[in-house]
């Protein structure tokens, strides 16, 4: 396979190289950043890319914009975006792009070299790759929404301003209910988001991480 690696990292973007040179494959550009990714992928057009989420400037999501930028404009090259973390929505986001050719995989897998292996040649081939961890992620999120889906529209009138950091009088006022009735409102949120009472957990905000994440 001819691949290019984009990985700002030096110990890994060279550990890569040796890797997947040894096994027979033709590194043919090895970057640090999403500018020279993008250059790399336009002149050689290469089979896959394997592709950091985090690089620089800021070190959050240049890597992965950039995947779903290559799987828009030129489709024929397989992307593989490994990250150190689970981010089940960055996952989700290069999915939604077109599931073909794509891989995300924590880079714990690259110790397995095998298993790393098969998941480039497969993605080059345009399948799909995905860590089981990620898997479970994106299936907890799935959960997530399903049960904010089930909220009634009051019901979440009334997360939108515990969100918002509203205290229960507060809810009230805004929404002319009483406060019991938002007390009863709040039970029933923490109950369909099975936020279970916790001595270690505010289920306050808790609920509102969740509706943050919707």
């Amino acid at each position: 396979m001819r691949i290019v690696i984009a990985e700002d990292a030096v110990i890994m973007r060279d550990g890569l190289t040796a890797l997947l040179t040894r096994r027979g494959h033709d590194v043919i550009a090895a970057v640090e950043d999403a500018d020279a990714l993008h250059a790399a992928v336009r002149e050689h057009r290469p089979d896959v890319a394997i592709i950091d989420v985090r690089m620089p400037p800021t070190h959050t999501d240049e890597g992965l914009r950039a995947a779903m930028a290559i799987r828009r404009e030129f489709p024929g090259t397989g992307v593989l975006v490994f990250s150190q973390y689970i981010e089940a929505r960055a996952a989700a986001d290069l999915l939604s792009v077109t599931p073909a050719g794509v891989g995300y995989l924590l880079k714990d897998r690259v110790a397995d070299v095998s298993d790393f292996i098969d998941a480039i040649t497969r993605v080059a081939d345009g399948g799909t790759v995905l860590d089981p961890d990620v898997v479970a992620g994106l299936l907890t999120a799935g959960r997530r929404r399903d049960a904010l889906a089930e909220l009634t529209p009051r019901e979440r009138e009334v997360l939108t301003l515990l969100a918002q950091g509203r205290s229960n009088a507060a809810i009230a006022g805004q929404l002319f209910i009483s406060p019991k009735v938002v007390e009863k409102h709040v039970a029933s949120i923490f109950d369909k988001l099975g936020l279970a009472p916790s001595d270690s957990d505010n289920r306050r905000v808790l609920a509102a991480v969740r509706y943050l994440e919707s």
